[in-house]
């Protein structure tokens, strides 16, 4: 007769060895940390679009820029993300826009020479999309903004090795709001913002800074205190 009993047993420690092997080859994510990210530049652009007296929108690119992101790909909501932008890199279709825009009318860069957002914090609004909000200050004013952002992809680069995480994000702002009313309405009061990114793991410390707030007297064009969740 046949050795059922002893076949019962061969595949039991087949698919033990085989769940085995599984494991050691995918361990679990459970337990994964926030992983902070440096902004690959040679795969990252900046750009705005602003429309120019009805006819087309201008486009700019910001070329000069700093920052990271923690990213928790289990817990999105524990992930955040800062930006240090510089007005004097833009770079249009001009160069003489490009010099124009550091002016007092725009920019004024020798006086305000970075942009700086801060997250405070992350909602997710589908299966890989999420909304990043936080407070922009430009021209010594801060407001809130919220990037609409979609995580794309994260692995393991296939040349260099390095662990990158890509995404799409947009947003619009108000200029006036920040005290940039100059050749409004021919020149577009919103702008809008489209950022395409990908980010290298950096070996850091991925402690969570202190919640990003706005400064105390920070106020709303209308004089009330602003919410960035609200935006």
């Amino acid at each position: 007769m046949p050795d059922h009993g002893g076949n019962f047993m061969t595949m039991l420690r087949l698919l033990t060895l085989s769940t085995l092997t599984l494991l050691l080859c995918f361990p679990a994510t459970g337990n994964a940390e926030p992983k902070r990210y440096i902004f690959d530049k040679a795969h990252t652009a900046i750009l705005f679009f602003v429309n120019h007296l009805g006819f087309s929108d201008t486009v700019g690119r910001f070329t000069d820029y700093d920052g990271f992101f923690i990213f928790d790909e289990e817990t999105p909501e524990n992930s955040l993300v800062e930006v240090k932008l510089r007005p004097a890199g833009i770079r249009t279709p001009s160069p003489e826009l490009d010099v124009e825009l550091q002016n007092d009318k725009w920019f004024h860069t020798e006086k305000f020479p970075e942009i700086l957002f801060k997250s405070t914090k992350v909602v997710r609004t589908g299966r890989n999309t999420a909304d990043v909000i936080g407070w922009v200050t430009m021209l010594d004013q801060t407001q809130p903004v919220t990037l609409h952002v979609t995580f794309n992809k994260s692995g393991v680069h296939p040349i260099n090795n390095k662990r990158v995480a890509g995404f799409s994000a947009n947003t619009e702002i108000n200029r006036s709001h920040f005290g940039m009313i100059n050749y409004v309405p021919m020149i577009g009061e919103k702008v809008r913002l489209v950022i395409e990114t990908e980010g290298f793991e950096e070996a850091a410390d991925t402690t969570l800074p202190e919640e990003a707030v706005p400064p105390a007297d920070s106020e709303s064009k209308t004089g009330e205190e602003s919410n960035p969740e609200e935006s």
